[in-house]
């Protein structure tokens, strides 16, 4: 990798850590933004590739962000080629949307004893994709937007089994949602004093990816929870982000109402992200790992998998 290169990989960090941040200091989770959207066209999913695959951690954030800045109804993106390839061609003037993907380059080094070795280098392509408004030629199916969820009994009922099939102990009472790590149990107020289902659903989307923190589940140390700000705002980060992901994999569209410690944690945020480009990356990917393993753990018929 030349110096280009490594130069082009941290100005992604910062490019896009910088979004965040600006939309942090309005007072914005940009993860949060589709549940305000009105959602005109039907149920929030995650955004979804060409043929139909999900897309997953960072690039749900920046595709979900990018769609309501730019008022698309539409959750269906693809590259230039892509739709080239289906016989249709992006509108003239039309600007594309920067997703990412990991990957890898070997690199022979020298080790200590005078062996050379092979190394794996980790880093971060970009490339542009186009959402299927901007698109003009596509098959039908395409443009047709998926129904609103009529019936959402049968979907809070769904909702419900998820989480009773984690095998999580959930207790209900008192005023506070949280997981206690020592006793490896989800604390959640009772159901009826939230204001409606999805939002009840929410938070406990939330407590429960902090669950997987366990070291039998995705992993996560919270031993400094308790004791350091910034890892606590690293962990409440992942928590968000994931708990919006199991929503919208849920097909569920809460109006998330500001917690009384929300001030505090956007002031957190803010402090991580700034001292730390990859932070905001770290947390989706740490987000998508505790949400795959929540689907993991739910009945085969039910699992379905996710696009990297």
């Amino acid at each position: 990798m030349n110096s280009k290169d490594r130069n082009d990989r941290v100005d992604v960090y910062t490019r896009i850590t910088e979004r965040v941040v600006a939309n942090l200091e309005k007072g914005v989770r940009p993860w949060v933004q589709p549940w305000n959207s009105g959602n005109a066209a039907g149920r929030i999913t995650r955004p979804l590739r060409h043929n139909g695959e999900p897309y997953s951690g960072m690039n749900v954030l920046l595709l979900w962000s990018e769609g309501i800045a730019r008022g698309f109804a539409a959750q269906i993106w693809m590259t230039f080629r892509q739709a080239s390839e289906l016989g249709a061609h992006v509108r003239k003037g039309e600007g594309g949307t920067t997703v990412v993907y990991a990957s890898r380059f070997t690199r022979t080094e020298t080790d200590a004893g005078g062996d050379e070795v092979e190394r794996d280098i980790p880093f971060l392509k970009t490339y542009s994709v186009f959402n299927v408004e901007q698109i003009k030629g596509l098959p039908d199916h395409y443009y047709q937007h998926p129904e609103p969820i009529i019936d959402r009994a049968e979907r809070i009922e769904h909702a419900d089994q998820f989480f009773a099939n984690t095998g999580a102990l959930i207790r209900h009472g008192g005023s506070q949602a949280y997981y206690a790590p020592a006793g490896d149990f989800i604390q959640m107020p009772a159901f009826e004093s939230f204001r409606d289902a999805a939002s009840y659903v929410a938070v406990l989307a939330h407590e429960s990816v902090h669950w997987t923190a366990h070291a039998d589940r995705a992993g996560r140390d919270l031993s400094r929870y308790a004791k350091d700000r910034s890892e606590r705002a690293r962990e409440e980060l992942i928590a968000e982000i994931g708990s919006c992901f199991i929503c919208a994999d849920l097909g569920l569209v809460p109006e998330l109402e500001p917690r009384p410690d929300h001030a505090s944690y956007l002031a957190s945020w803010l402090r991580v992200l700034s001292n730390d480009k990859r932070a905001i990356f770290q947390a989706a990917a740490h987000a998508q790992r505790a949400v795959a393993y929540l689907h993991s753990v739910q009945p085969a018929a039910d699992v379905k998998r996710e696009a990297a």
